[in-house]
């Protein structure tokens, strides 16, 4: 598959361009508002064409597919268009601003016959897959988690504190919690949530929230203004598990996963896998295959909708209900 790369945002040039060039499929084109600059970031990643616009990029009929790193606000327009073109779109999350806007975007681009797939690629790390299995085998029900992930931003003009582009912690992190709740939980019946603006961005730089299910809870938490942290933990009646750093895993690197049952405590360690690169790959084989992706509409938008009920919650002051949509699946 030949990828057309939209941006040089950072996240693009550092994790999936080289990932995409480990794997057997190709960076074959990218994208700046700024022709210059687009010629020489592709030079510099060995990227074989260089556009000075976006609809140039989508224009060539040699590109199979796109990635849209670009800011959140701006994922919805330019997926589209990517659609109108016939090219399957593999884009950062959080996918759209909203459940309303993203379930708009999954019927647009059903409608043009072009796979769509949200990217958490921590998700595609064999250690998440393994942590998910050892709750369902090996541990009792769960009676709650406890997931965060925060880190300091300390430069004042970032896309991440700008409120026309969709930013705020929930937005940039927060939503990687949102999601490991999920795994783990399901979806909640009612979210409670503050969140803060330190900064008078316009945008949230910390967010609390607990989530209360059928018979457990869960506590998220992400921010601007604290010391790095990313982790899940899980509680069961006989044991818990953890996993930290949990989600911006250095593919260079290994990781561990830690679990306690019955007296016992299990450290298990995995190698360093590219989780950018087996996304890539498996968004790939959906399309090839013809089927939906392993990140489904029905996971994006209920991703979405706990996040809207964060938001909501913390301008109301009150517990929200997340209420499932039909069509979701």
């Amino acid at each position: 598959m030949r990828f057309g790369i939209l941006s040089t945002a950072g996240i693009a040039l550092e994790s999936v361009v080289p990932a995409i060039q480990r794997s057997e499929h190709t960076a074959f084109a990218l994208a700046s508002r700024d022709g210059s600059r687009a010629e020489r970031v592709a030079r510099e990643h060995d990227i074989p064409r260089a556009y000075g616009s976006y609809e140039a990029l989508l224009a060539d009929e040699d590109v199979d597919a796109v990635y849209n790193p670009l800011p959140n606000a701006l994922h919805a327009e330019w997926t589209k268009r990517a659609a109108d073109h016939g090219k399957d779109v593999l884009c950062e999350k959080p996918l759209t601003g909203d459940a309303t806007a993203a379930r708009e975007l999954f019927d647009y681009c059903a409608e043009r016959d072009v796979t769509l797939m949200e990217a958490f690629m921590y998700r595609f790390h064999p250690r998440t897959e393994r942590a998910v299995d050892v709750v369902e085998r090996e541990l009792g029900t769960v009676t709650s988690v406890d997931t965060a992930f925060s880190f300091r931003l300390d430069d004042e003009g970032d896309i991440r504190l700008d409120p026309d582009l969709a930013g705020g912690s929930v937005m940039d992190v927060g939503c990687y919690a949102v999601n490991a709740v999920r795994l783990f939980l399901g979806e909640p019946r009612r979210v409670s949530a503050v969140t803060v603006d330190d900064r008078n961005a316009g945008v949230d730089t910390a967010m609390a929230a607990v989530f209360e299910h059928d018979d457990a809870t869960a506590r998220v938490a992400s921010g601007f203004d604290r010391a790095q942290s990313q982790y899940y933990r899980v509680e069961t009646e006989d044991g818990w598990l953890q996993a930290d750093p949990a989600f911006g895993t250095d593919p260079t690197e290994s990781v561990t996963l830690e679990w306690h049952v019955d007296g016992r405590t299990v450290v298990e360690e995995f190698e360093p896998v590219d989780h950018y690169r087996v996304q890539v790959e498996a968004f790939a084989d959906s399309v090839d295959a013809g089927e939906e992706p392993r990140i489904t509409r029905g996971e994006t938008l209920g991703n979405m909708r706990v996040i809207d009920a964060i938001y909501e919650s913390a301008a109301s002051g009150a517990a929200v209900t997340v209420t499932e949509e039909g069509d979701d699946e």
